[in-house]
């Protein structure tokens, strides 16, 4: 009776593979070898050192993943520049309704117009930061 029992009862675990990497080989390395085959490692952006020692004994593509923290610093300064400017947008149509809403129409002409002016010089400054983005594009990207 037992016996029936162990016979219904199912394997637990994982499935076996097909064809399962048995074959193991060792190699040694010195100190600059090491560091050569670390900073190799490192700029191929695998996860796993068997994948990258394999990749490059069959010649298969290893692709190279350099992460410049200017770059990335440039990119997250002009995004926070992007989000100011909208902000702006935003309380500038919000400011022409106040104006309107509780000062006199020559009192709102009058803050209107400095109003314009700032907005001028800021799409001066926009058109810089634009030529900037396409310089940085050019050289770097």
């Amino acid at each position: 009776m037992n016996d029936k029992n162990n016979e219904q009862k199912k394997k637990g675990g994982r499935h076996p593979k097909v064809d399962p990497a048995k074959i193991r080989y060792t190699i040694s390395l010195n100190e600059a070898e090491h560091a050569r085959f670390l900073s190799l490692f490192e700029q191929s952006g695998m996860n796993v050192k068997a994948h990258f020692i394999t990749s490059c004994i069959f010649d298969k593509k290893i692709q190279t993943i350099r992460i410049d923290k200017g770059t990335i610093d440039f990119y997250m300064r002009l995004t926070s520049f992007y989000s100011q400017f909208r902000s702006v947008g935003i309380n500038y149509n919000q400011i022409v309704k106040i104006l309107y809403s509780n000062f006199s129409e020559k009192k709102a002409a009058l803050f209107l117009y400095k109003l314009e002016k700032q907005t001028l010089e800021m799409i001066e400054i926009l058109k810089k930061v634009i030529q900037i983005t396409g310089d940085f594009e050019q050289k770097h990207l």
